[in-house]
């Protein structure tokens, strides 16, 4: 999870239910200094197709005959410290395997990225995971992480550049769906590693997947590898406890779309009225997330009214669990190929350390 729509109606009492609904999921150590180098342009960046417009894909996307909100505004107004909360469950199982992975194999992964790496970081977040990767690289050039979340960047931001104060560190306060631009480094460095960890690339539906990971190459240049986290979790019951968890910090996430959109948009969401829920589409290999209408009513979003029927899934997010088949070939439509793969012993979760395809020329 980090970002993308679950959706349900009811099989089974509570956790993943299976669905009536088929949406369109929403699109959503120390470093070494060098001489500075020429002064150029910041490189502007997207990483997916089309830009997201909040005024635009937020109505249109409540006015579709299957409602859904952009998963990017789950992160909004405390949404990704929510987040952090759920990632320190017993039942969310992928942040602590993640973990449990980069302890084990850190040292092989920094003997492949080299020295006086730049390392960028799409959904940077709280930062724990990059810490560990920092500290373990051959004294690192620059660090460039990305994030909607505001002032939980700069707050780590601040931090890292206490911890290490060689690292030139250039946040980026942006949706990594839309463009944005890229600090020129001031710092040299060999090579770029693109860090997304987290099984992040299971938010983007197939086709935005595949240019994600082909535009994470453009914007990386030559010299690149890729870190990726990815998860192939398909039992049912460990998908209801991580994605629907008992203590109600899933949907108090969820929710919080809602509550954005009251602040942010005069918009007047009765969060009382709608219930979160998971879905296991094993079909689509996916979990699937929804806010359910808890009875009929109608919503204004500013001077929009949107009617809800009773049983009425908003989807806020997908969450694809990709096999090692899916994911090579996801990886080579992408211009990306495993150079290792780590996976862990407990769960089929797996850290894919990927360089470039050569192309024939």
């Amino acid at each position: 999870m980090r970002r993308h729509a679950r959706e349900r109606t009811d099989l089974l009492a509570r956790g993943l239910h299976r669905s009536d609904y088929a949406p369109v999921a929403p699109s959503c150590a120390t470093a070494v200094r060098q001489r500075p180098l020429p002064a150029a342009p910041r490189s502007s960046m997207s990483l997916v197709a089309a830009r997201y417009e909040e005024e635009d894909d937020v109505i249109a996307g409540l006015r579709s005959p299957r409602k859904q909100l952009p998963c990017r505004l789950l992160y909004a107004d405390g949404g990704a410290e929510l987040f952090e909360r759920i990632c320190t469950l017993d039942a969310y199982y992928p942040t602590r395997t993640e973990l449990a992975l980069l302890e084990q194999h850190l040292p092989q992964i920094a003997h492949h990225v080299g020295p006086c790496a730049r390392v960028i970081e799409p959904g940077s977040g709280e930062g724990k995971k990059t810490r560990m990767l920092l500290h373990a690289l051959d004294r690192p050039s620059s660090y460039v992480p990305i994030d909607i979340a505001h002032d939980q960047l700069q707050r780590m931001a601040v931090s890292l550049r206490a911890e290490l104060p060689g690292l030139e560190i250039e946040p980026v306060t942006a949706d990594y769906g839309a463009p944005f631009e890229i600090p020129v480094p001031q710092h040299a460095f060999k090579r770029t590693l693109v860090y997304f960890p987290g099984s992040t690339i299971g938010n983007f539906e197939p086709a935005a997947a595949r240019t994600f990971l082909a535009r994470l190459g453009e914007l990386a240049g030559p010299d690149r590898l890729l870190l990726l986290g990815a998860d192939a979790t398909r039992d049912p019951e460990v998908l209801r406890r991580a994605y629907d968890d008992e203590l109600g910090v899933t949907a108090a996430f969820d929710k919080n779309i809602l509550a954005h959109l009251n602040r942010a948009r005069g918009a007047d969401f009765d969060l009382a009225a709608f219930t979160h829920r998971a879905v296991w589409n094993a079909a689509a290999s996916r979990v699937e997330m929804h806010l359910v209408s808890q009875r009929r009513q109608v919503v204004h979003l500013g001077r929009e009214p949107i009617a809800f029927a009773a049983g009425e899934p908003i989807v806020t997010e997908h969450c694809y669990k990709h096999t090692p088949a899916a994911m090579h070939a996801l990886l080579a439509t992408a211009g990306w190929r495993p150079r290792q793969v780590f996976t862990a012993a407990t769960t089929p979760f797996r850290l894919w350390l990927c360089e470039p395809i050569a192309r024939n020329r």
